[in-house]
């Protein structure tokens, strides 16, 4: 009677096992996931993990310099003379350069003459077209287009200077381009001219001017 009391208390506990088994679910340690510090939990037997994803943006500055460029190259048969030579009151004598602009400003660049005598001076006799010194004569610069554009940009260069030189402080505008342009190593994009006539009556001797060209760049 005993034993077949042990032997049912023996099957109830083997009958009751699979069902604590199933309520009770096994501890195994604890899991983590590493960079998102959002996972810290133990982890059972069966355990299921919900699938995520994570998404982000970041701004990146991208920064650059361009150095400005200014340059200008002067042509001549005697590198920084123009020499009229002999005058004559029956034709005006032409000396001329050409030049060369080159640069990156954002509306290009500007060429201009400044007489430093106001004319072509001899002590103080002056060519020039006043009459304060009695004398008519005259002493012009000019300008003119030599060849095509070096720019990359459609734009209208202009060079048509024509006048008559009669002070010192006017900064004759010789050349303009609105836009960048590059330095050719054809001297040409326009030519500058200084043409003298004399008077018949203009006291002899040896004439000169000081001419200063200046070029801006428009940045």
């Amino acid at each position: 009677m005993r034993t077949n009391t042990n032997r049912l208390i023996a099957w109830a506990l083997l009958a009751s096992m699979p069902l604590m088994s199933s309520v009770y679910a096994t501890n195994i340690g604890t899991g983590t996931v590493v960079g998102s510090g959002a996972l810290n939990t133990t982890i059972n037997w069966n355990d299921t993990y919900t699938a995520w994803s994570a998404s982000g943006s970041n701004i990146l500055t991208v920064t650059a310099k361009i150095q400005p460029t200014l340059n200008m190259t002067i042509s001549g048969s005697t590198v920084g003379v123009i020499d009229l030579g002999t005058l004559s009151a029956a034709n005006y004598q032409t000396g001329s350069v050409d030049i060369e602009v080159g640069t990156n400003a954002t509306n290009g660049a500007s060429v201009t003459a400044k007489s430093g005598n106001g004319g072509l001076k001899n002590g103080a006799d002056v060519i020039n077209s006043l009459g304060t010194d009695g004398i008519p004569d005259s002493y012009k610069f000019s300008s003119a287009l030599v060849a095509g554009s070096d720019s990359a940009f459609s734009w209208t260069a202009i060079a048509s200077l024509n006048v008559e030189v009669v002070d010192n402080t006017t900064a004759h505008t010789l050349y303009t381009y609105a836009r960048p342009q590059s330095l050719s190593a054809n001297i040409d994009d326009f030519k500058f001219s200084v043409s003298a006539k004399p008077d018949a009556q203009s006291p002899a001797g040896s004439y000169s001017d000081t001419v200063t060209i200046s070029v801006t760049g428009n940045f």
